[in-house]
């Protein structure tokens, strides 16, 4: 599960908790990315130790999640595709993994436009997770391995979380304690 985690919130709290009760899996990892390269230059996007804390706090959340720093490690822009390739070369060896991507049905017409989709949609299956947005479901792009997760109506989103924590507006409803504390240390969002 790949995201900018700028900040972190209950949304993805509830995400990944569907995620790893619908597919039973073993671990799921919250890969922070390093350059959010579809992000990158339309909005100022947070330093990525600093969201790769508030995704430790997260993960400390959700039983069988563990924050991920393998895009911040690897440098330079976060694909999805290379980070599919370096954890199948790490994990695969004799026991092959199922490696799943989440994404949110939100980004589902989006993946044509990806890095390397063809190579991508080799290598997982999809894992989309419901949100509240309005509309139908997305069509996925022929090819894909689809898991559909039926996630939790969480209508939360990062960008309202910074622009409430911007305004000094508390966000104890959207953003779980231990991510809160930590943003507080660190001293993020209060002027954006």
């Amino acid at each position: 599960m790949g995201g900018t985690f700028d900040p972190p919130h209950l949304g993805h709290v509830a995400a990944a908790k569907a995620v790893l009760e619908r597919l039973s899996l073993s671990r799921l990892l919250l890969v922070v990315a390093n350059d959010p390269w579809q992000k990158s230059g339309t909005r100022p996007v947070s330093p990525a130790e600093d969201r790769f804390a508030l995704t430790e706090a997260l993960a400390a959340e959700v039983p069988g999640a563990e924050a991920s720093r393998i895009e911040i490690d690897r440098g330079g822009p976060s694909y999805s595709v290379d980070t599919a390739e370096e954890i199948l070369a790490r994990e695969g060896g004799d026991h092959p993994v199922e490696l799943y991507l989440v994404v949110g049905a939100d980004l589902v017409p989006e993946l044509g436009t990806w890095h390397r989709p063809e190579d991508l949609r080799r290598l997982v299956t999809l894992a989309v997770v419901s949100r509240p947005v309005p509309g139908t479901t997305p069509a996925v792009p022929e090819g894909w391995r689809v898991e559909w997760i039926d996630g939790p109506q969480v209508p939360i989103s990062s960008s309202e979380v910074r622009r409430r924590l911007a305004r000094g507006v508390p966000v104890d409803d959207q953003v779980p304690k231990s991510v809160i504390r930590c943003i507080e240390r660190r001293g993020l969002y209060a002027v954006l």
